[in-house]
């Protein structure tokens, strides 16, 4: 199962001598929304410095801008509907716009989703948060065995907000070496693997004609 958790903030409010009888005023935090792009950037470097502990010789990931693309969507989702899974209400994956957007893209998918409610008066703190996810992810053994799988070579993150929780999803990818589709196999399928090990297995030697687009780790 993936594992939404919940997170108490806790903050100080610092009373003092108010001149002329006036409260004293306590900014206000800035908008949570404003912040979701630095924290998808900061969670992509700290699962990068992450995969490369436990794994030296693991590759280096490039942020890809499609991949980018499709976990703010998926997150933005999630965002609006207020769930966390692997596919949304409506049947859609990763690996479905994925597909949707690039009908010729085969390879290896991976993703890892989590939530982190927050506290208004708080707000959100970027390398909190950030540090929040990915110590999450590593203490569950299947995304920590995703984000660490080394041969990864592309990455994309996406941050979201609703009312009063941080939604993020980060895709991981890989083309295994196939060769690119050709357009006599229109029908392109997911083939979803408990691992990305597995997956890896499945597909050497030789590489087979199905895709290998599946929404790796822990799933709903």
């Amino acid at each position: 199962m993936l594992r939404s958790f919940i997170l108490a903030s806790t903050f100080l409010l610092l009373a003092g001598c108010a001149q002329l009888g006036l409260e004293p005023q306590t900014p206000s935090p800035p908008d949570p929304a404003s912040k979701m792009s630095a924290l998808a950037a900061r969670i992509a470097a700290m699962v990068e410095d992450e995969r490369l502990k436990i794994d030296p010789k693991a590759k280096a990931l490039e942020v890809d801008t499609e991949l980018t693309k499709i976990a703010e969507a998926r997150a933005r989702d999630m965002a609006a509907k207020n769930y966390l899974a692997h596919a949304a209400p409506n049947g859609e994956t990763s690996a479905s716009l994925l597909m949707a957007d690039n009908a010729k893209w085969q390879g290896l998918l991976g993703e890892n989703l989590a939530a982190q409610h927050y506290v208004k008066e708080s707000g959100v703190d970027v390398e909190t948060f950030a540090q929040r996810f990915l110590e999450e992810w590593v203490k569950s053994t299947p995304h920590r065995d995703n984000l660490a799988y080394a041969g990864y070579d592309r990455t994309g993150v996406g941050a979201a907000v609703n009312g009063d929780t941080v939604y993020v999803a980060q895709l991981f990818s890989s083309d295994l070496g196939l060769k690119p589709s050709i357009d006599d196999h229109p029908q392109s399928k997911v083939t979803s693997y408990s691992s990305a090990s597995a997956a890896e297995k499945d597909s050497d030697p030789p590489p087979p004609p199905i895709r290998l687009r599946g929404a790796i780790g822990a799933g709903p």
